[in-house]
């Protein structure tokens, strides 16, 4: 057998069932419970020290400029 049919084959069975497994997993963990804090802290990062630079950014500025 070719190594091109094999491969082929390899995709078109197993490979399939482990990324639709994969998947599934996926979505299983994005959607667990209590997840739901932990992606709203993240989503904010952005927006944290809107009116002043973080304190750690601030000291960064100041050796830089010394």
């Amino acid at each position: 057998m070719e190594t091109y049919s094999l491969l082929r084959e390899f995709a078109d069975s197993w490979m399939l069932l482990f990324l639709f497994g994969f998947f599934t997993l996926v979505i299983l963990w994005v959607f667990r419970p209590g997840s739901r804090q932990e992606y709203r802290d993240t989503a904010s990062i952005p927006f944290r020290n809107e009116d002043a630079p973080a304190a750690a950014t601030a000291a960064m500025d100041k050796e830089t400029r010394e």
